[in-house]
């Protein structure tokens, strides 16, 4: 399940990406359902990141990449790369 759960979140990240682009290029700014659905976007990738990160760390140090988990938005959202 290794690569293709990389895949798998490489392609929720491609996605949530595109609707992040989508909502950013809105002309006349973002209305307030927008601007909360933009919040859960940048959560929602920074925990994709923060996931894609764990797994290949674990693979690295010869550990199951499939152990890794998703970690709660508080402690991901403000790793910088």
């Amino acid at each position: 399940m290794s690569e293709s759960a990389e895949q798998d979140i490489m392609t929720t990240i491609r996605g949530l990406m595109d609707e992040e682009h989508t909502l950013r290029s809105a002309e006349g700014g973002l209305e307030q359902q927008e601007r909360r659905r933009m919040k859960e976007v940048e959560e929602a990738l920074d925990q994709c990141w923060d996931l894609l990160r764990q797994r290949r760390a674990r693979s690295e140090h010869g550990q199951d990449p499939d152990e890794a988990r998703v970690r709660p938005v508080s402690e991901v959202e403000n790793y910088r790369q």
